[in-house]
């Protein structure tokens, strides 16, 4: 083989490297993300970067926490999670500072939508699980998932939701989404519920 084309092979195994947004620099596949809560945008993020936004006030981007956490005692009806009218077995509510509420989410073939959440549905639900006054507004999110019985909840980064979304939204084939998109999904959980064990 010519020098040529050992160089050109290696260039093609080479994947693609992702920069931080904020200074250019390469970072891990594995790192941190930060958000813009008006636009609700992601943005990758170099360690040295995300320090500038690991303490509350008042800057334009909040630091994405790492960890996600299994609430093994969540509590919640068939009937209540019936009123929210998900169309879904999935969804993930978020406390947005911009809005001052609590958002109803579910991912879909076309990304993410929202559902009406009334602030009375949510204080029943938050009543329940005193845990979710520990969910830090626009970083954090409850996400459900009720395709697999029992049900699960997690208390997750909220760039877990949105990797979720995307997965759905890239996966999705047909009108029912086809095997492999909920082949995904199944993983997608067994992945974070191993995760958040750790």
């Amino acid at each position: 083989m010519t020098p040529f084309a050992t160089l050109r092979n290696l260039a093609r195994k080479t994947e693609p490297s992702e920069h931080c947004d904020l200074c250019g620099a390469i970072v891990a596949r594995e790192h941190q993300h930060l958000i813009d809560p008006a636009a609700r945008k992601l943005m990758c993020s170099c360690d040295a970067c995300s320090v500038l936004f690991s303490q509350s006030g008042q800057t334009k981007y909040k630091r994405v926490p790492r960890r996600a956490r299994f609430l093994k005692d969540f509590s919640m009806t068939d009937a209540r999670w019936d009123s929210l009218l998900i169309p879904i077995g999935l969804a993930f509510f978020l406390k947005s500072s911009t809005e001052g509420r609590v958002l109803a989410m579910y991912p879909g073939a076309a990304g993410s939508a929202e559902s009406l959440l009334s602030l009375d549905t949510w204080n029943e639900i938050a009543q329940d699980n005193p845990v979710l006054d520990q969910m830090e507004a626009d970083v954090e999110a409850l996400l459900v998932n009720r395709l697999n019985r029992p049900a699960e909840y997690y208390l997750t980064p909220i760039d877990k939701c949105y990797e979720l979304v995307g997965l759905i939204r890239s996966s999705w084939r047909g009108l029912a989404g086809g095997p492999e998109v909920w082949q995904r999904i199944s993983d997608y959980f067994t992945q974070l519920k191993d995760a958040s064990h750790a």
